[in-house]
């Protein structure tokens, strides 16, 4: 076949599977050329080994993403690399698949550490809370000393008269939170997972059910949050909402002090607060 014929698919296919080295996965023999032979790689993602050699050298049309996901694990590709033959195939990610709550990388807590007076949260598609500076935990919440099951922004929100009273306006967060909560599910690929929290949250809050029930989709984005402080009195917190790279099931919300005093405030309730950052800061209980 032609080197003209090939693909960009094709090429990234190839160059992928001589990188590889054939003992690692148990094949032997000697070779003309590094890495696995594409027979093998078909053996691996149980496909045919001619169809995989068509897909190399341009021919036979666009794969289906089920054959893309086993040339993927085939190759043992990373998230980031069957993203990239998603998009060179058929011009489109991959559909999502969520991934159950992990931790956070210490480098994602280093930079949440260095926003002294901006609360920071990482959060996952079903919003509990798996990461915040010292910033959060005396502004917003102390999540240190919530249980890790009941670290949910929805369980709070409705179940914790404590963090409704905070809020200056609950009905019109409440309203917003809830949208929002079911795009970030929708778009993670997470709707089956919600299923479980949304039953609880329906059952111990009629006015959770009430608003799940109107079905309402809001983007998260930014905008400002009011809460009455427990020590810094009336506070706006402009927030914004960013992507976690690598990792759709997460999202980091950053809280940004609209007064110059109140983020003076902060700074000297984050240098007093005991403990350390993330998940060992402490400080009130507020929302």
């Amino acid at each position: 076949m032609p080197a003209s014929s090939e693909t960009p698919l094709g090429t990234y296919l190839r160059h992928r599977r001589t990188k590889l080295d054939p003992a690692a996965f148990g094949f032997s023999g000697r070779r003309r050329t590094p890495g696995l032979r594409r027979e093998e790689v078909a053996q691996r993602a149980n496909i045919s080994a001619t169809w995989y050699t068509w897909l190399e050298q341009g021919r036979g049309g666009a794969p289906s993403a089920d054959v893309l996901n086993r040339i993927a694990a085939g190759l043992m590709l990373t998230e980031p690399e069957r993203e990239h033959i998603f998009m060179l195939a058929l011009g489109h990610p991959p559909e999502v698949r969520y991934r159950l709550k992990e931790g956070i990388t210490p480098r994602l807590q280093r930079f949440l550490d260095t926003l002294e007076v901006s609360p920071a949260i990482i959060k996952t598609a079903t919003w509990d809370i798996v990461a915040w500076n010292r910033a959060a935990a005396v502004v917003l919440t102390d999540w240190d000393t919530v249980p890790p099951s009941e670290r949910n922004i929805l369980r709070r929100l409705f179940c914790d008269p404590r963090v409704r009273t905070a809020q200056a306006d609950w009905e019109s967060v409440a309203r917003f939170v809830v949208g929002a909560f079911r795009a970030d599910a929708v778009r993670a690929g997470a709707t089956s997972e919600v299923g479980e929290l949304v039953d609880e949250l329906s059952r111990s809050s009629p006015e959770f059910a009430a608003l799940w029930g109107e079905n309402d989709v809001h983007a998260h984005g930014d905008g400002v949050k009011r809460l009455r402080h427990p020590v810094l009195g009336a506070i706006d917190l402009e927030f914004s909402t960013f992507a976690v790279d690598g990792r759709p099931d997460l999202g980091m919300i950053v809280y940004n002090p609209v007064a110059q005093g109140v983020r003076e405030q902060i700074r000297t309730l984050v240098g007093s607060a005991p403990g350390g950052a993330g998940p060992q800061g402490q400080g009130p209980k507020t929302a």
